[in-house]
């Protein structure tokens, strides 16, 4: 779950950079980079990112609002 968790957080932190791109220079990113807003990529990518967003929200709801990227450790001695 930690690495999903992660590859999730990294996929949605550049989701936001791309929609903070078209925000203020007009300019996406994906679109960019997959020539065109409706080409394959794109969309494979958007899917990609919004299913990431889902998994952080649907995670940390589970997890009692905690989300976790390292393993948890024993305090027993």
């Amino acid at each position: 779950m930690i690495i999903a968790n992660l590859i999730s957080y990294i996929l949605v932190l550049l989701g936001a950079v791309n929609w903070g791109l078209y925000g203020i220079f007009n300019f996406n990113l994906v679109s960019a980079v997959f020539m065109g807003d409706r080409s394959v990529g794109a969309i494979v990518t958007y899917c990609i990112i919004a299913a990431a967003a889902i998994w952080l929200i649907v995670y940390t709801v589970f997890a009692n609002g905690i989300l976790r990227f390292t393993g948890r450790r024993d305090d027993r001695a």
